[in-house]
C-alpha cells in the first residue's frame, strides 16, 4: 500500500507507510490507542501511545515522521509528563506563571507544533505564534491547532535558514525548546542576532532541552560516549563508524543539523550578538524557592532513585561551576532576560569577550 494508506483491522484501522505501519484500535471512550510495527529503520521511540487525535491528523503525523516517531510526537502534546512538565520545570523556575499572561510568545523552531500546544494551554491569555523553516511540520502544527480549536496561536512559515518571516512583532518572551542544537553554525551567527532582537527590553529568552556541547555523553544524535571531545573530521567519522542509529550514510551537516553538536552557556549569549546596554543579555538565575542555581535546577527534576550519589554529583557540579564558569549538566535550561539587570543574574560576554566566572 502507499504511504499513509488505511486498513481496516479488527475492532481498528492500519496505517501503512514505507517503513512499517501502525495500528489504531478505537477504544470507545472517544480515545484511540496507537501502537508503531517498523519493518525498517529505528526502533520506535514509543511503541504504542493512547490519543484523542482523530484519524486524519494522526495520519498526517505519520506521514512527516514515520512510523518509529510517530508515538513519540503525539506524546510530546498529550503527555503532561513531556513538554508541558519541561516547560514547568525549566522556564517557570525562573518566571512565574502570571508574567506570562496577555504577553506575546515567540515559539520559534515550533516545528509540528507540539510545544505551541503546551503553550496555548498553559497561557490561554495570551498571543503565541510559531515560526518554522519546514512547511510539511508547519501543516501538522496547523492541524493541531484546527483539532483543538486554539484562537490564540499563529503559524508562520520562514523564508530561508538565515531568515525570519517579515512583519514580525517585538514579544515578550521566547521560546526555543531542543532547537539551537539543530540550527548549523551559519545559521547560528545570523540568525539568533535577528531573534533576540524581537525581544522587548526587559523580555526573556528561553533555551531547554538543548544538549550540553561538552557533556562527557553525547545520547542526542549518536549516542556515543566522549565523541563531544573529538574535532569535527574525528567526530564525524566515529559517529558513522560505531554508532547503532544508522548514520553510517550521514554527511557531517547532517549530522549538525541532526543535533550533533550542542551548545554552551557562553556560544548561546555571544550567538546574540550585542553589547549594547540596553540589549545586553542577562543570564538569570532559578528563582524558585529553595534553588541556588541551574545545578538545583537540574537536580530537583531527577529521580528518587540513588539520591545519595546524586547530591554527590550535584556538588561535584558546582565545583565545576565555579572552575569553569558552565553547568556540565545533559542539556541547557536558559533563562537570559534582555538589558535588564538585578541580583542574582549574570551578565553575558561580549563576541570578543571571556564569560564571568559563575558565583
Amino acid at each position: 500500500m502507499s504511504d499513509g494508506t488505511a486498513a481496516r483491522s479488527k475492532g481498528g484501522s492500519i496505517l501503512h507507510h514505507a517503513d512499517g505501519w501502525i495500528e489504531i484500535e478505537e477504544r470507545g471512550d472517544g480515545a484511540r490507542r496507537v501502537t508503531a510495527w517498523p519493518c525498517r529503520g529505528p526502533s520506535p521511540a514509543r511503541a504504542w501511545c493512547d490519543t484523542s487525535y482523530p484519524l486524519a491528523l494522526i495520519r498526517s503525523i505519520l506521514r512527516v515522521k514515520g512510523v518509529a516517531w510517530v508515538c513519540d510526537e503525539i506524546a510530546r502534546d498529550e503527555d503532561p509528563g513531556q513538554i508541558e512538565r519541561y516547560f514547568q520545570d525549566d522556564f517557570l523556575s525562573y518566571v512565574p506563571a502570571a508574567a506570562f499572561e496577555g504577553k506575546r510568545i515567540l515559539d520559534f523552531g515550533c516545528g509540528s507544533g507540539s510545544s505551541s500546544m503546551v503553550l496555548a494551554r498553559l497561557f490561554p491569555r495570551s498571543e503565541i505564534v510559531g515560526v518554522d523553516l519546514f512547511p510539511p511540520l508547519l501543516d501538522v502544527a496547523r492541524r493541531r491547532k484546527d483539532f483543538y480549536g486554539y484562537e490564540n496561536l499563529t503559524f508562520l512559515l520562514s523564508p530561508a535558514g538565515t531568515a525570519l518571516p517579515e512583519g514580525l512583532a517585538p514579544f515578550d518572551f521566547v521560546v526555543l525548546s531542543a532547537v539551537f542544537e539543530h540550527l548549523l553554525p551559519g545559521e547560528r551567527r545570523s540568525l539568533m542576532p535577528q531573534v533576540w532582537a524581537l525581544v522587548k527590553k526587559g523580555g526573556v529568552l528561553f533555551l531547554n532541552q538543548t544538549p550540553h556541547r561538552f557533556f562527557p555523553f553525547e545520547s542526542h544524535t549518536t549516542g556515543l560516549p566522549l565523541i563531544n571531545y573529538l574535532p569535527d573530521r574525528l567526530a564525524h567519522w566515529a559517529a558513522r563508524r560505531f554508532s547503532r542509529r544508522e548514520l553510517g550514510r550521514d554527511s557531517w551537516d547532517t549530522l549538525l543539523r541532526k543535533g550533533i553538536r550542542g551548545s554552551t552557556e557562553r556560544e548561546v549569549l555571544r550567538s546574540l550578538g550585542t553589547c549594547a546596554a540596553d540589549s545586553r543579555p542577562v543570564l538569570l538565575s532559578p528563582r524558585r524557592a529553595g534553588f541556588r542555581d541551574r545545578v538545583d535546577l537540574w537536580y530537583a527534576a531527577l529521580s528518587p532513585r540513588y539520591r545519595a550519589l546524586k547530591t554527590v554529583c550535584r556538588e561535584l557540579l558546582r565545583v565545576v561551576e565555579r572552575a569553569v564558569g558552565t553547568t556540565l549538566v545533559v542539556n541547557l535550561s536558559l533563562a537570559i532576560a534582555k538589558g535588564t539587570s538585578s541580583p542574582g543574574t549574570e551578565e553575558g560576554p561580549c563576541p570578543d569577550a571571556r564569560p564571568p566566572a559563575a558565583s
